[in-house]
Parts: structure tokens; C-alpha cells; sequence
């Protein structure tokens, strides 16, 4: 057994019984960073797809670089798009998170291009996923088992079907993205609000009835906000991200020289 497959299965195992995990996420397309973040200790590494100028070649480096120094690696996809995710898992990705998730079919689609027939339609190629064929055999047979799939919930839309999305056995855990659902309500940034919170719950609520993991991303990683989250209800946190931590420097920067 290769290692990347021993880490994949440990890490849905982990998801499985919503256990608490904690993630990184990279937004800058190089695999120095990547590298740094591995050694942190995080159970995963997502890489934002949705909202960078990473490329295929580039994320490919990212997970390479991630599975080198033992973390598991799952892309955010762009869309709903059959060819970038069989791409991007073609690439060696362990999973995938997919954006706005809204219902039923949307989850039936992301098993249908994800999984290998009987269970989905991914075609069976050879590239790095299946160490160019060496390791062809053993990824294609463990693929449906191991693979790791979450998908976002950023709309109050798809919050009033979390019952319906979250009732798939394939999905392994749901993420929930509070600055979409505020926009959805009419009050966006607005991440505190009320109904943002009361939303969440529900997700959450969820959740624990369909024993599912449930995730959530902080902009500011401290032992505070970490403890608060995981008192929510949340089982797997990811912890900023590179452009999160740049843009707190570049304020606090900021603030030095404005004193000067």
C-alpha cells in the first residue's frame, strides 16, 4: 500500500466518525508554501481553485509537494465541471471540495465524475493518480473507498436541503461557507448576523442527525476562536489561509509605519 492511499483512508476514517481535523488552505500557486504548511501538522491541505489564478500544472506541483511531506491534498474545484475535476484528480488529488452545493442532484453529479463505474462515469486514465501506471491496479480498486468528498454549503437554499444533500453514504462531510449564505439572505459580509449563525446551526444540527462531519473556515487562527468553533458543533476547522495571513500582515505593517 502506497503512502498516500495509507494517509487518504486514515483521513476519511478521521471524517467517517467526526473526528476533530484540522485543515490548511493555499490560495498562491507555489509549492514552497505548500511545504511550510505541511510541516504544521494539519491533517489536509485544501487548495482554492474557485477563487485564484492557480493552474492545472501548478495545483498538480501543490499536491505533489503536499503528499511528499505525508498530508492528504483536497482541491476546491472551480464548478460543476466534469472535466477540471477529472483533471485535477488525474493530478493525485485525495478528494475534492466542491463549491455551492444546492441539492440532491448536485451531490449525484460529484459522485457520477468522481467515483469509477459501477459506482460513477470517471473515466480510466493513467497519470499521476496512478503513479503512470505503475500504481494503476491498486489506486483503481481503492479509489471509490478511499476518496474524500465535501461539499459547500453557502446559500440558505441549500441549508433548507441539507437533509436531502447530506443523506448520500459517498459524501463525507459538508462545509459551510457563511459569506455566501449572508449574500443569500440579503445581508452580505454580514457573518455574524443572526440568521447567518442560526443557519449554520442547522448545517450543523444536520449534521450530527446524519452523523456527518461538519466544517468551517477562520480567517484568524488563535486558541480562542478554535475552542469557540469546535463548541459549536464543528469537527474539522481550517486554519486561515496564505492570503489571509498576508493580508493581516500587510494591515499590522501598515499600522506600524502609519504611527512612524
Amino acid at each position: 500500500m502506497n503512502r498516500s492511499l495509507n494517509k487518504r483512508q486514515e483521513l476519511k476514517q478521521k471524517f467517517q466518525k467526526c473526528e476533530t481535523i484540522f485543515g490548511s488552505w493555499t490560495s498562491l500557486a507555489h509549492p514552497s508554501i505548500t511545504e511550510i504548511f505541511a510541516r504544521s501538522g494539519v491533517g489536509f491541505l485544501g487548495i482554492d481553485l474557485e477563487h485564484s489564478t492557480t493552474s492545472q500544472e501548478q495545483s498538480q506541483r501543490i499536491i505533489a509537494a503536499a503528499q511528499a511531506d505525508g498530508v492528504v491534498c483536497l482541491p476546491r474545484v472551480a464548478s460543476h465541471n466534469p472535466e477540471m475535476i477529472r483533471r485535477v484528480l488525474d493530478s493525485g488529488a485525495d478528494g475534492m471540495i466542491v463549491p455551492m452545493v444546492q441539492n440532491a442532484l448536485d451531490v449525484e453529479r460529484m459522485i457520477e465524475w468522481a467515483k469509477y463505474p459501477p459506482l460513477g462515469r470517471r473515466g480510466f486514465g493513467v497519470s499521476r493518480a496512478q503513479g503512470y501506471g505503475m500504481d494503476f491496479g491498486e489506486y483503481t480498486q481503492t479509489w471509490n473507498d478511499s476518496s474524500i468528498m465535501i461539499a459547500q454549503i453557502e446559500s440558505i437554499g441549500a441549508v433548507d436541503r441539507i437533509d436531502e444533500i447530506l443523506s448520500f453514504k459517498e459524501l463525507d462531510g459538508v462545509m459551510v461557507g457563511p459569506y455566501d449564505i449572508s449574500g443569500s439572505l440579503g445581508i452580505p459580509g454580514q457573518i455574524e448576523h443572526q440568521k447567518v449563525l442560526d443557519a449554520s446551526k442547522r448545517v450543523i444540527a444536520a449534521c450530527q442527525r446524519h452523523k456527518k462531519s461538519c466544517g468551517t473556515h477562520l480567517v484568524e487562527a488563535s486558541e480562542q476562536r478554535i475552542k469557540k468553533a469546535l463548541e459549536t458543533g464543528f469537527s474539522f476547522v481550517i486554519l486561515s489561509s496564505d492570503v489571509f495571513l498576508l493580508w493581516k500582515w500587510a494591515e499590522q505593517i501598515k499600522n506600524l509605519i502609519s504611527v512612524k
